[in-house]
């Protein structure tokens, strides 16, 4: 009996929605489980994400405290270097000043004494080491001169300059013991009297010669004497060049301790020789203690 088509139509259209029915349930339920799966998973993510951030912000923390002990050693070593600098600097200033100390303890502290009325030398003091002058810069060379062995180099230099320059400059007197002061101030009080005699040679004690820093030059233009040695080439060479040697014209004019004495020249050393040229001043201008600074550095 053949079976009409309108009723296997519907029993194809049936069992099509039954298969097409469970496939869906099936998909339903496979799709569940992934979801469910997925849910599980985003959760999992979720906490590890959640656990992540904690240990970043942990991390986070951390690094924020290492960089602040990390400023406070670095303030600490700057604060540490800073007092090694200035450890540094104050060994090397008590170096220095033991420097100092040490080259002042060789240096006679006499050598810029204001004599000439003011202090006294014993009739016991002597230089420390006295050197013969050259018969060469000698006006006499008949007397040996003697001079501060310290002083002897600046002398010869300043002699030997003074003569590439065309000037002639002899020493007539350099040294003079506390007993040839007292000899040659006599000899000067029997000759024009003590009223005369005192107003251009010192009393023994006095005499900035005693030292053994001081010479009295002259030169041929004048025959040797001292009279009239300010009119000479060779005084106004040293008006203009003996600073550069370390001596200074103790006695100009106008002063008030002796008559002008253009022949009378003593080293003070050349800074404090440049000083009072270069400010127009002279020696006894200046107080014991602005001079007393020069001493550390008197042969330099």
């Amino acid at each position: 009996m053949k079976i009409p088509e309108q009723k296997v139509f519907f029993a194809l259209g049936g069992a099509l929605i039954i298969v097409l029915a469970g496939y869906g349930g099936y998909r339903y339920w496979d799709l569940r489980v992934v979801r469910r799966s997925l849910e599980a998973k985003v959760a999992e993510l979720g906490q590890s994400l959640a656990i992540t951030e904690e240990a970043l912000l942990l991390v986070r923390e951390d690094n924020a405290d290492l960089r602040e002990a990390l400023l406070a050693e670095q303030n600490k070593n700057a604060a540490f270097e800073s007092q090694i600098s200035n450890l540094a600097g104050a060994v090397g200033e008590i170096s220095g000043t033991v420097g100092t100390l040490e080259k002042l303890r060789k240096i006679d502290p006499e050598l810029l004494r204001k004599y000439s009325r003011v202090y006294f030398l014993s009739e016991n003091y002597l230089p420390t080491r006295l050197a013969v002058v050259e018969p060469k810069y000698l006006y006499n060379t008949d007397v040996s001169e003697l001079i501060l062995e310290s002083v002897s180099g600046f002398l010869r230099r300043m002699m030997d300059s003074a003569r590439e320059g065309g000037i002639a400059l002899k020493v007539v007197s350099a040294y003079r013991s506390f007993g040839e002061q007292s000899s040659l101030k006599a000899s000067y009080k029997f000759t024009y009297g003590a009223g005369t005699a005192n107003q251009f040679s010192a009393d023994q004690g006095y005499s900035e010669h005693q030292l053994g820093s001081t010479v009295d030059l002259t030169s041929p233009e004048i025959s040797g004497v001292f009279a009239n040695f300010e009119t000479t080439n060779a005084y106004r060479w040293l008006t203009q060049n003996a600073h550069r040697f370390g001596f200074t014209l103790s006695y100009p004019e106008r002063n008030t301790y002796y008559q002008f004495e253009p022949w009378h020249w003593r080293f003070v050393g050349v800074a404090l020789a440049a000083k009072l040229h270069n400010e127009d001043k002279f020696f006894y201008d200046l107080t014991q203690r602005e001079i007393n600074e020069y001493l550390v550095n008197i042969f330099d």
